[in-house]
């Protein structure tokens, strides 16, 4: 295990009193500091930014990467999809790191923090394949994906390109991982199965590859990812098992509850996963809070939402939350969680961020 600086030791279930990590970002017990002051990150996902069709597939629309950052406020925070996909051209396959830097590059003209997601469980914006059971277990060394590179490959060669930028808040090494299989039925979330021992696996995952995160830069925070309710591997106490692990600083929880206080089914839900968290001695953020509008709802009703879910989670004891998500051309005829340029949601990360 590689160490880092704490100003306390670590105890064997990975809690600590305060991990420096040397770095812009360090955690205490029940929160994030940044450049050594107390931070409430708020802000946006912003899933597309590494979108450039004259390069990469692409994931939904292009950005203007000044106009969308110079936008934010002082110490907001984005959470972005550094997938490997972002980083192959479309026509020779070869790799081309141009979108994505100049994802850093914009966000350090505007003095803005981001949080890499180094890829996602469902596949989306990649290959299409689910990460099964057997992905964590051992398929994150050996199975090729974007570029021809095993996620483990990847990891080591994203983190070690950008780790030296001073934007970077922290690395979430999975997007929403759980510990399911897929069935006959298919990939689809209602098909999956859980058999037993799923915590294992997603524990021994995060040790193993959260290590060797930490052995290319141990400057920064580990995100869980966690989506935080009932999913395989992570239902109940064994949400706690996964996040005790030493090489996760940073809990998750993925709200997109239908009312204010709608957090998922009872011990699996945002107030268990609280309590587990200031056990385990570590903060949590929400890292996804999702409402829908356009067809379905003003987006100034949906802005109202958002301002009480906020103020609600940061009271009950959480350590930020993100909105899902931006999107450069939203669609207001549609029901969706789309947030433009120029939606009111804007004005409460404004607002909230501290």
């Amino acid at each position: 295990m590689v160490a880092v600086g704490c100003s306390t030791s670590s105890s064997s279930d990975g809690s600590s009193d305060h991990n420096d990590f040397s770095g812009r970002v360090t955690t205490t017990p029940t929160g994030l500091q940044l450049d050594g002051h107390d931070w409430w990150p708020t802000g946006f996902n912003a899933y597309q930014l590494g979108t450039d069709w004259s390069v990469n597939r692409g994931c939904g629309a292009e950005v203007d990467l000044d106009k969308y950052f110079a936008a934010l406020p002082p110490r907001a925070l984005t959470r972005i999809s550094l997938f490997a996909m972002f980083a192959v051209d479309k026509t020779s396959g070869l790799v081309d790191y141009g979108p994505l830097d100049a994802v850093f590059a914009a966000a350090a003209r505007h003095g803005q923090m981001i949080l890499p997601v180094l890829t996602g469980s469902t596949g989306a914006c990649e290959d299409g394949r689910f990460k099964d059971r057997s992905w964590y277990a051992d398929g994150w060394r050996t199975k090729k994906s974007s570029g021809g590179m095993t996620f483990a490959e990847w990891m080591t060669t994203a983190v070690n390109r950008w780790k030296g930028r001073p934007t970077v808040a922290g690395w979430e090494l999975v997007g929403e991982p759980e510990a399911s299989i897929c069935s006959d039925r298919g990939c689809d979330w209602q098909a999956r199965e859980c058999p037993g021992g799923g915590a294992a696996v997603l524990r021994t995952f995060f040790d193993e590859a959260g290590e060797q995160l930490r052995s290319i830069d141990p400057a920064r925070p580990i995100f869980a990812g966690l989506i935080g309710g009932d999913q395989c591997g992570t239902e109940g106490d064994d949400y706690a098992t996964v996040g005790a692990s030493a090489q996760v600083d940073v809990l998750d929880f993925h709200d997109y509850g239908g009312g204010p206080t709608d957090y998922g089914p009872a011990g699996s839900d945002l107030p268990t996963r609280i309590e587990q968290a200031r056990r385990l001695g570590k903060p949590i953020v929400v890292n996804e809070i999702g409402i829908n509008a356009g067809s379905c709802l003003p987006v100034a009703t949906r802005a109202d939402q958002f301002r009480d879910k906020l103020s609600e989670q940061r009271a009950a004891g959480t350590a930020g939350g993100l909105l899902w998500a931006f999107v450069p051309d939203p669609r207001p005829d549609e029901c969706t969680y789309d947030i433009g340029p120029d939606d009111p949601a804007w004005k409460v990360v404004a607002e909230k961020v501290g």
